[in-house]
């Protein structure tokens, strides 16, 4: 009996345990339920790399000395006389407010540098290293120990939480929207920086933090960093802002202390003791400065001058060289923009029939001394432009839109009108006419009226570039044709951007350059509706259309080319048979003139002019020789 009661009470023990046992497991649980959604798991990295690109794998391998299209052991000395056409006052080019002085890309620097002779991958710089998370929730960057401001205090990583921060909040609203999608950085130690991801289908959000530009959190504790300021900043770059005379120069200095000179993505660059910007408020002043050797080099823009302003003695002498040197860049578009906030420009119809005033063939024969070809896609030279019939790949994501966007998207690649050159474009006025009548735009006492309302068809070019004068001329004369009134406003650098922040414009010139980069979260800016009303954004047009938000976001979201190429060729092919622009010209070499004192690399890069590769190989300037009798 004894044995069977001891029995019991083991049993009876035994059975109090297991009863505790499961409460404390049923606690555990609760607790680590609870855990598990106040602290999400921590991200799974891969192995730390030297260098990050969007496709493919980089040129540079680990350990590599210097890019291939510098010299490592150029010389260093004397100075580069540069022209700046505006009149800047401000030393802070992340923020909205002024206009922002040249060469700040030479004072402040990034967490990696880009190469000039591939597309979209970045080096080590101040980040030494970089990790990504398997399922792209994250990004480390580890911090070069050796970078410094150039007061002397170490870049922290403090500093790049405080640079994402304040671009964030206060930056301008370009680098709001770049970063939007960053939800948070975290100094994990004094070297080490987590960015948090909030949108993980983003293929470029490590590139947009490599290019994130480090700013110090010391010296914006004592000055604000959302105003205009002529002050000097700090920064970390090879240059530090040595003098400035507002309205008239900038000069940089090189730091002899730099603390990157040494870095493979840095050796063999930024050769000039000093960089001096001065201000010419027209290009024609510009043009005569460059001639009589006030400033060293000049890029030429404007194919008449560069056909005919350059034939001076010191020219022939080869004192002065004028150089076309093509080059692989995809030049984006550049055009005349409509601002669909007016009312009159509403109608798809009555933006084709203005564009069809733009006369190419005669403009690039009298004008242009034929150096261009007319703008047909917004990805031009590139797999990304809409110049064939549309593909498979594109109608799976147009069909379902196929009522929201214009027909001819479905049935052919867009051409630009072409005319005959004579001047009058007949065909083209006509067929401009049918399209104002359909709109409901009548001639009425020799001017284009709405049968409606009355409201008279006026069209302004609000423009900051005086040579636009000539452009806008034979337009101007076949709007007058069409009984549209027109009006060429030219205005300074200051009032042209007050009028753009703030949308009082009928019709603005702007270049989408996209560069080396594959379309990509740019496209938000430039056109996504939630941009429209947003003052400063890119989005000029003030376009909110559903269908172009959808491709835009099919775009930020594709992580392979086979993703990205019908999405970017789809956005390239509604835009153009919306209209929204009038395409304008491009050119696929630099036109280059330079006073020969500049010894260069061997190797020029496909993708950039690489300047900050030249150094100053004679350290006087050219005999002024006595002008060459005829």
């Amino acid at each position: 009996m004894a044995d069977l009661i001891g029995k019991r009470c083991i049993l009876c023990l035994s059975l109090r345990a297991m009863n505790r046992l499961r409460t404390y497991v049923f606690l555990m649980a609760a607790c680590l339920s609870t855990l598990a959604h106040a602290a999400p798991a921590e991200p799974v990295f891969g192995a730390w790399q030297h260098a990050i690109t969007v496709y493919g794998a980089a040129k540079y391998p680990p350990g590599f000395s210097h890019f291939s299209y510098v010299n490592p052991n150029a010389p260093k000395g004397g100075t580069l006389k540069l022209a700046y056409l505006s009149a800047f006052d401000s030393l802070n080019p992340y923020i909205l407010k002024g206009v922002p002085a040249p060469g700040m890309n030479f004072v402040f620097q990034s967490l990696m540098e880009p190469s000039y002779d591939e597309p979209q991958t970045y080096y080590p710089l101040i980040a030494t290293r970089v990790r990504l998370a398997r399922d792209r929730s994250a990004m480390e960057v580890e911090i070069n120990p050796a970078a410094r401001f150039s007061d002397g205090r170490h870049i922290t990583a403090d500093d790049v939480v405080f640079s994402l921060n304040m671009l964030k909040t206060k930056g301008h609203p370009a680098y709001r929207i770049y970063y939007q999608p960053v939800a948070s950085a975290k100094a994990l130690d004094v070297r080490t920086v987590r960015f948090t991801f909030a949108d993980t289908t983003m293929r470029e959000l490590p590139l947009l933090i490599a290019a994130l530009p480090v700013l110090p959190q010391h010296f914006f504790a004592a000055q604000p960093f959302d105003k205009t300021s002529l002050r000097p900043m700090i920064g970390s770059g090879p240059y530090v802002v040595s003098q400035v005379i507002a309205g008239k120069s900038l000069t940089l200095t090189r730091d002899g202390h730099y603390w990157a000179k040494n870095l493979p993505s840095q050796r063999g660059r930024f050769n000039f003791d000093r960089i001096k910007f001065d201000v010419y408020r027209d290009d024609v002043v510009a043009l005569e400065a460059i001639k009589s050797g006030q400033i060293h080099f000049y890029e030429e823009y404007i194919a008449r001058n560069f056909a005919t302003a350059y034939n001076i003695p010191a020219v022939r002498r080869g004192d002065l060289l004028k150089l076309r040197i093509p080059h692989k860049i995809p030049r984006g578009m550049q055009a005349f923009i409509f601002n669909l906030r007016k009312s009159k420009f509403a109608d798809a119809r009555v933006r084709e029939a203005i564009g069809l005033t733009l006369d190419f063939e005669w403009m690039n024969k009298r004008l242009f001394y034929d150096a261009y070809t007319r703008g047909q896609s917004f990805f031009p030279n590139t797999e990304f432009a809409a110049t064939m019939p549309i593909t498979y790949g594109e109608r799976v994501l147009l069909d379902p839109a196929k009522d929201e966007i214009p027909q001819s998207v479905f049935e052919a690649p867009y051409r630009a009108p072409v005319t005959d050159g004579s001047g009058y474009a007949r065909s083209a006025l006509e067929k401009a006419q049918a399209l104002l009548n359909e709109a409901g735009w009548v001639m009425q006492d020799g001017k284009r009226v709405h049968q409606t309302t009355g409201e008279a068809l006026t069209v302004e070019f609000l423009v900051r570039q005086r040579t636009f004068e000539r452009v806008v001329g034979i337009m101007r004369k076949n709007l007058d044709r069409l009984g549209i009134a027109s009006t060429f406003r030219y205005v300074d650098d200051s009032q042209y951007q007050k009028r753009v922040d703030s949308r009082d414009f009928d019709m603005v010139s702007i270049w989408w350059n996209q560069g080396l980069h594959y379309p990509g979260n740019e496209q938000y800016s430039f056109w996504h509706s939630s941009q429209s009303a947003v003052k400063g954004s890119q989005n000029l047009a003030g376009l909110k259309h559903p269908a172009i938000d959808r491709l835009v976001e099919k775009i930020a979201q594709a992580h392979s080319l086979a993703d990205l190429t019908p999405a970017a060729r789809a956005l390239d092919r509604v835009l153009l048979a919306m209209h929204i622009v009038i395409p304008h010209w491009s050119v696929d070499a630099w036109r280059l003139v330079h006073w020969n004192l500049f010894g260069k690399p061997r190797i020029q890069p496909p993708y950039n002019i690489a300047l900050d590769s030249w150094w100053l190989a004679s350290k006087t300037h050219p005999t002024q020789r006595e002008e060459e009798q005829p």
